[in-house]
């Protein structure tokens, strides 16, 4: 059986028997019955654009159709090299937490390798910092002057917060480990030993992040089940994301530093799905282990804040 006849059963088995294919699909692609029929008779085949189309509308996986168990279709975000890229990064990155967030039980599951950037957005200094350093990375430039004369675009803000908000409706269940949070901290102190951060802003950027780590701490505490923390002192993070519910489910898998392929692939989310649940498992679960532990816990990042705080104000005292 050739592609074209894989999807045309598949979108046989999505109508009712009454229903005319044809007539479907001339309603789905806006074209018309003879060029339909062409399509169906196979005198005529599917364009790429076409073929999404159906799979989109009737909600057929074009990993399960055509690519068979072994491969996986996927959807890779754009790439990013300007504020403007950014911009459309949140604006989609949001749209697709929202899709999932119209579902009472949708999950999302985070492998926290770095600190989950829903933290790291919204205008707080360490937010636009981010971007910052976002920007001088994923360029290849690194030539955007100082920190202090970046500026944020103000739609750029608007979509960022946005994709927070969603990401604050949704039941979370993220892991992470005693080096979560060392990406950013070494990001402030490379920054500030290359004169880019001034000492002021690098001290109020370590403050923002103990506000982080508050944050979090407090959500453990009164996130009313819809948020969970687990500490796992085994497993190397990977920052993947799976967004699940039981009508629909996205893994997120990273490439680059805001890069993801993106897969529905019902096998792939499954087994990922089972993988996450086997990593809480063997994690402890911050929410639940009781004050002690997640003291512990807490306290370690923050001590790990403050001594990246004592060196760079060691260092500009040694000038």
């Amino acid at each position: 059986m050739d592609n074209q006849d894989v999807l045309l059963k598949a979108v046989r088995n999505k109508l009712d028997k009454s229903r005319s294919v044809i007539e479907a699909i001339a309603e789905v692609l806006g074209i018309s019955y003879d060029a339909a029929h062409r399509r169906v008779s196979q005198k005529s085949k599917f364009s790429i654009e076409e073929t999404i189309t159906l799979c989109r509308h009737y909600g057929l996986s074009m990993d399960a159709l055509f690519a068979g168990s072994k491969k996986v279709i996927v959807e890779k975000t754009a790439e990013i090299s300007s504020l403007q890229d950014m911009e459309a990064y949140f604006r989609h990155s949001a749209d697709n937490i929202a899709a999932f967030a119209q579902y009472p039980d949708a999950k999302m599951y985070y492998s926290a390798k770095d600190i989950p950037l829903f933290y790291t957005i919204g205008g707080t200094l360490l937010s636009k910092f981010k971007l910052y350093v976002w920007l001088n990375l994923l360029s290849g430039t690194q030539n955007q002057g100082s920190f202090e004369a970046f500026t944020v675009d103000r739609a750029l803000l608007q979509h960022s917060t946005r994709l927070k908000d969603i990401y604050e409706k949704v039941e979370v269940h993220e892991i992470w480990n005693d080096t979560t949070i060392n990406s950013t901290l070494q990001q402030v102190y490379y920054f500030f030993q290359s004169g880019l951060v001034s000492l002021p802003n690098a001290l109020l950027l370590c403050e923002d992040l103990k506000a982080i780590l508050n944050t979090a701490e407090d959500r453990c505490c009164n996130g009313q089940g819809r948020f969970s923390l687990y500490y796992n002192e085994l497993l190397i993070l990977n920052n993947n994301v799976l967004l699940s519910a039981p009508q629909q489910q996205s893994l997120f898998v990273p490439y680059t530093m805001l890069g993801y392929f993106i897969t529905e692939d019902a096998d792939t989310c499954t087994n990922a799905l089972a993988f996450f649940k086997h990593q809480l498992r063997s994690s402890k679960s911050l929410n639940l282990s009781g004050t002690r532990d997640r003291k512990v816990f807490f306290n370690r990042a923050h001590q790990k804040v403050e001594l990246y705080m004592q060196r760079m104000q060691a260092a500009t005292e040694i000038f």
